[in-house]
């Protein structure tokens, strides 16, 4: 994005797109959405299928965890079958086990489904900002600013959702999403033409190959013990702040908001006055502190101290995705799919584990291990401080143009 202003007119207006450009920035809102639209309803859906918060929490476990295994897998497919075959297989997939959520009997079937609905995200979140840029008006910054925008719009208004929906029933939501990308899939096949399959397939192996590098290992390494924070938040707060679908869907509305604007227009800004490394290792720090006060603190200061995690998690994210894809030679998809196939387990675990530590210890705990974690992250960051910044300042800026997995990224 270095060097481009989506905002200059001769680069071309950010809005000025392309009916594909926006059928596929719709549905990606919609995907984002998905990850999010439980947290309001995670206490409903502990009520009608009693049962325990550890058991519910296994819908973002299941869900995170087939997503880090395809991340080995979508641009594998990807690069074989095309862009556009890939979103709407994405699509289709997410279609059919959103709406068989929705239908569950009991747990055990709401996480397989949502396993299911996990490999379609990935398929689709992977290859959208590909596609994005590959059909967009105005330059790569423009489309990534774009597709940047999308993201943090879905993570905010996928907790709105689940509470508009869920407070009549834990169902609704799932068959909403269901719906939603029904008719994104619908815009996909109507406006989108198949984009140009790149020059080299993708193996099974580059990823984890690609992680080789001892930079891009060490920002896998610190997004690792970050991301562990991060769905610590996303996936247990719910259940501490034990509030209607209404007001705590308000509540990760605002978060998701925050996280949007810092995420697209505070991070950059800071990064060009501080440098990104001082920015991410400040960032953790305050997020391991606003945690340990939100573990500690009353209702209001864990209300206030959620909202607050959104401007942290949107800056960390913004800079992850950069250091991720700039420290390593390798290509700009494999290096990313390599990272996220690292980070993504730590989502997968925390949603599991959080509740159990509730279990063995008590409330605050969790928290605690939360901000170790994202202490431990910046740990990590500040021993490869040296190496980190030498290996961006020798690689050329790279444009995701042909990236298809870097999305995952955020």
């Amino acid at each position: 994005m270095q060097g481009e202003d989506p905002f200059d007119q001769g680069a071309g207006s950010i809005l000025r797109q392309p009916k594909a450009v926006w059928a596929t920035a719709g549905a990606s809102v919609v995907a984002f959405m998905g990850i999010g639209l439980v947290d309001p309803i995670l206490p409903s859906i502990a009520k009608g299928l009693e049962a325990t918060p550890s058991q519910v929490s296994l819908l973002f476990t299941s869900y995170f965890l087939i997503t880090a295994v395809a991340m080995l897998v979508t641009g594998f497919v990807s690069s074989r079958i095309g862009g556009r075959k890939t979103l709407l297989t994405g699509l289709a997939l997410v279609v059919v086990f959103a709406a068989l959520s929705g239908t569950s009997s009991s747990v055990a079937e709401l996480v397989g489904f949502r396993a299911g609905w996990g490999l379609g995200n990935a398929l689709f979140v992977s290859t959208a900002l590909a596609v994005i840029v590959g059909a967009a008006a105005g330059g790569s910054a423009a489309a990534i600013l774009l597709y940047e925008s999308a993201l943090g719009l879905g993570m905010a208004c996928g907790p709105l959702l689940g509470a508009l929906l869920g407070d009549a029933s834990w169902r609704y939501p799932f068959f909403g999403t269901a719906a939603l990308m029904a008719i994104g899939f619908i815009c996909i096949t109507l406006f989108l033409k198949e984009q140009p399959k790149p020059a080299e397939k993708t193996s099974l192996l580059d990823p984890i190959k690609a992680l080789g590098h001892g930079g891009l290992a060490s920002v896998a390494t610190s997004a690792f013990f970050y991301n562990y924070a991060f769905f610590t938040i996303l996936a247990f707060t719910p259940f501490v702040l034990n509030m209607t679908p209404y007001k705590s869907g308000a509540v990760f509305f605002a978060w998701g908001l925050l996280l949007a604007v810092f995420s697209v227009l505070v991070a950059p800004r800071l990064q060009k006055r501080f440098g990104s490394l001082k920015v991410l290792g400040a960032s953790l720090v305050l997020l391991a502190a606003d945690l340990v006060i939100l573990g500690y603190g009353n209702h209001t200061a864990a209300v206030v101290c959620t909202i607050v995690s959104g401007a942290f998690i949107g800056m960390n994210n913004t800079v992850y995705t950069e250091l991720a894809l700039g420290v390593s030679d390798a290509p700009r998809p494999v290096a990313s799919a390599g990272y996220n196939f690292v980070r993504w387990f730590a989502a997968a675990a925390a949603p599991y584990l959080a509740p159990k530590i509730e279990e063995w210890s008590n409330i605050h705990i969790p928290f605690v291990v939360a901000a170790i974690a994202a202490v431990v992250g910046a740990v990590v960051v500040g021993i490869r401080r040296t190496a980190l910044s030498h290996e961006a300042e020798e690689l050329e800026p790279k444009h995701a143009t042909e990236d298809g997995v870097t999305v995952f990224a955020n």
